[in-house]
């Protein structure tokens, strides 16, 4: 069976073709795509020019993922990847340090899957199982309270109250020169040493991994400055000087173990809760015996019981009992799907109303693990966020270092002693450390998410900074994200002569006895959500045991309700029966009405055919032999979402609309003017690959709330998820919607701007600085003390300026 030209799924005996293009497609929806998407360049070509490409298609190994903790940096990525390739049996590896993620290509006949966690735990990395990741590491917490808040603190109180005098020709309080003095450099160098070897050890890691890996960043240059600092000040104390610099280590291992920490906060909060939605080994099913298996035990061709609440757990078909099944998770339609005997049904959709047996596939595959395992691969093959301080850093670095060399060599040429030219080159390490520059990008980004925060919007990962500014296409997926995604009554319409009020009310009545989504949508649009759940209606035990049998009965009458009661209900395959007020009350799909030849009106039919072209459900209630009303069931649009795409039209911005729900549901947005395109009808797998061919015209931003658009919010550069969505959803997503307020959209990218305007600020002054302050210790007029109280005073700058409101909105 060949794979669908799109999205790779079997295309079946039927394939789906068209004389303009070429290739075979499993749905109408892959098909669309690909004729609207045509003229993009190969994908193939696109794959090979991305930096992040790999030949894992030619790999015939096994492929795992696992979480590595300690990751700050594009260098960490390089080291890492470096460090698995060197190992047997590893053919590739890519880590992505905004995931905490490596993925490791390898040959299990070379190296087990268990061997590897501890192959890659190297110089302060810890690797783990990617499915089950190690509690929050609070680590650098102790490091930085311990070393920091105490030794260097200590450290710190003594030289303001004993050096820091001396500096400005006061005398000192103790005999410096004598005993006293030296058990109190003593003390001040074990608290430095303590606060540079533990405290400041990832960052002396991050500059030992940047040499390791030949790429040198921001780490380098800090460990240079503390340790130039910590080592001239060691031999000067050796030597009986009292100029020593042991505070400058101390403060600019602080700053930066501080900024480092708070930068860990953020990124784990991308990632926190993806092992919690994806433990499939955990997972236990039910044979049609009722006998509890593992998972892992089921093979191909068994039957399985699936009661109404639970998870179909494998793909396969139906083989006894008749459901309506939710796929809104799996393929984001919002209307619930009837399966019948020998009907396919996939893994990780919901059986609502009835229970049914499973036979499982060929394959014994579950689609929602099939999504996740997308989602990790599109994840983990995504580059690390690259910040700009990381790519001036390869040339920063180099020149600073050559310049302070320079410097203390030219002093020494012209005569001065060697620890006069050593105190030159100190200076210039120390002036140029790049607090500043360091400061500029994670503080930018800090007020950035201070701001949307205050707006409901979650920041996830730092990369909404860099990559919201060059989007050019919008996607929206339409169930969930421009719809709320509950179904629920939209509208009633009664046949001329009958009251709207008394077809609600009736259809209600008899639809209590069932637990399919429309009619729960019935009852609570006409009884509301309060009295719907004070009546005994039939329940489920904790969404995991079978409905009650409708042979058992009608439900119990609750008086508080003021309603029609129903008796002698029966609920079968497309509808409910019952008597109401001595009436045959008939509630269901259109089709059952024909069947009987029940007459039904113009006015009716009108209805009907409205209700379908909006892509919402109608649904039909009589008695006495005749249609007596049409209710429209469906979800609703958002407010405020023609607002939210015209403003991104207005900012030159193409949308979107991507769907799993069939045309005649997208309709009502393909009429915007606004909105660009709707591709509908395109299953999960496809959107991700839409995205990415969208993506073959410039960067792309989507917003999505179901776990079937994770691996797109994954695929796009940005990927926006609505909090009312899954938690995968979420955790794929770089910014996240709490209020499910779609005019956060456009105001997220306001924010973006506004950050990216003080980032280049920041950037400006930092460059300032360093031009300014690196010839002044030079040319001799700044000494380490000087530097260090310049270099305190441009981070603040940097500080004050990131604490201003970077978007105030309208």
């Amino acid at each position: 069976m060949t794979g669908c030209t799109l999205c790779d799924l079997p295309v079946g005996d039927d394939p789906h073709t068209a004389p303009d293009v070429d290739g075979e497609f499993c749905c109408r929806g892959c098909l669309t795509v690909a004729r609207s998407l045509d003229d993009v360049e190969d994908l193939d070509e696109l794959d090979a020019r991305r930096p992040d490409a790999t030949p894992s298609e030619e790999f015939d190994g096994e492929t795992t993922f696992l979480h590595v903790d300690g990751m700050h940096c594009a260098t960490c990525e390089s080291f890492l990847e470096m460090t698995a390739g060197e190992q047997e049996g590893v053919a590739a590896a890519e880590a992505s340090y905004a995931t905490d993620t490596i993925r490791v290509d390898y040959d299990p006949d070379a190296v087990s899957a268990e061997e590897l966690p501890g192959r890659l735990s190297v110089a302060g990395y810890s690797a783990s199982d990617r499915a089950d990741p190690d509690a929050e590491d609070n680590d650098a917490v102790v490091r930085f309270l311990i070393g920091g808040g105490f030794f260097g603190m200590m450290a710190m109180l003594w030289y303001v109250l004993f050096l820091y005098p001396t500096y400005f020709g006061y005398e000192p309080i103790v005999d410096l020169g004598g005993v006293s003095g030296t058990y109190l450099f003593a003390q001040i160098w074990l608290f430095a040493s303590i606060v540079l070897f533990y405290t400041g050890y990832p960052i002396l890691r991050g500059a030992y991994v940047s040499l390791r890996a030949r790429q040198p960043n921001m780490d380098l240059l800090v460990s240079l400055a503390a340790t130039s600092s910590y080592a001239y000040s060691t031999l000067a104390l050796l030597v009986g000087r009292t100029d020593l610099y042991f505070d400058v280590t101390i403060a600019v291992i602080l700053v930066v173990t501080a900024g480092n920490h708070y930068e860990s906060i953020i990124k784990r909060r991308a990632t926190g809760m993806l092992a919690d939605l994806t433990t499939a080994d955990d997972r236990t099913v039910r044979t049609e015996a009722g006998e509890t298996l593992a998972a892992d035990e089921v093979g191909p061709g068994d039957r399985l019981l699936v009661r109404p609440g639970e998870r179909v757990p494998f793909d396969g078909t139906v083989a006894e009992g008749t459901a309506a099944v939710d796929e809104a998770l799996i393929t984001g339609e919002s209307l619930p799907a009837t399966k019948r005997e020998g009907d396919p049904v996939r893994g990780g959709t919901v059986v609502t109303d009835s229970p049914v047996v499973i036979e499982v596939g060929e394959d014994a595959e579950n689609t929602l693990d099939t999504l996740v395992r997308l989602l990790w691969e599109i994840q983990s093959s995504r580059s690390g966020i690259q910040r700009l301080v990381d790519r001036l850093a390869t040339v920063f670095v180099p020149l600073v270092v050559a310049v302070a060399a320079v410097g203390a060599a030219a002093t020494l040429a012209l005569g001065s002693a060697p620890i006069d030219a050593a105190l030159v080159g100190l200076t210039v390490l120390i002036v140029s450390c790049p607090c500043a520059l360091g400061l500029a990008t994670p503080l930018a980004v800090a007020a950035g998410i201070r701001d949307a925060a205050k707006r409901g919007i979650v920041v996830v990962s730092d990369a909404v900074f860099e990559a919201a500014a060059d989007v050019d296409t919008v996607v929206f997926d339409k169930t969930g994200t421009l719809t709320d995604g509950e179904m629920r009554l939209l509208d009633a319409t009664a046949e001329d002569g009958t009251s709207v009020d008394r077809v609600r009310e009736r259809a209600a009545a008899v639809e209590r006895a069932s637990i399919h989504p429309v009619a729960e949508a019935i009852v609570a649009g006409v009884l509301g959500d309060a009295e719907e759940t004070s009546g005994e209606r039939p329940a489920t035990d904790g969404g995991a045991a079978a409905a009650a049998d409708p042979s058992d009965g009608p439900p119990t009458e609750v008086d508080a309700l003021d309603a029609p009661a129903a008796t002698d209900v029966d609920v079968f395959d497309r509808g409910v029966a019952g008597r109401v007020d001595g009436d045959e009350v008939v509630v269901g799909h259109p089709d059952l009405f024909d069947e009987r030849g029940w007459p039904v009106s113009d006015r009716l039919r009108e209805a009907r055919a409205t209700a379908r072209d909006r892509g919402n459900v109608p649904v039909y209630v009589g008695w006495d032999g005749r249609v007596r009303g049409v209710l429209t069931v469906g979800d609703e649009v958002r407010d405020g979402w023609e607002a939210v795409v015209a403003d991104l039209d207005a900012d030159g911005r193409r949308v979107v609309v991507l769907t799993g729900d069939g045309p005649a549901a997208a309709a009502r947005f393909a009429d915007h003017p606004a909105i660009d395109e709707v591709f509908a009808e395109v299953p999960p797998e496809a959107k991700a690959e839409t995205v990415r061919r969208l993506g073959a015209d410039g960067a792309v931003a989507m917003v999505g709330d179901g776990s079937n658009d994770a691996p797109a919010l994954a695929a796009a550069d940005l990927g926006i998820s609505i909090a009312s969505g899954t938690d995968l959803a979420a955790d794929a997503a770089d910014a996240v919607l709490l209020d499910d307020r779609l005019s956060a959209v456009p105001e997220l990218f306001a924010l973006t701007r506004g950050t990216n305007r003080r980032l280049k600020q920041n950037l400006g002054w930092a460059f300032v600085y360093n031009a300014v302050a690196i010839p002044m210790a030079l040319s001799g007029v700044l000494n380490p003390l000087l530097a260090a109280l310049a270099m305190a005073s441009s981070s603040i700058l940097v500080v004050t300026n990131s604490a201003r409101a970077v978007y105030k909105g309208d």
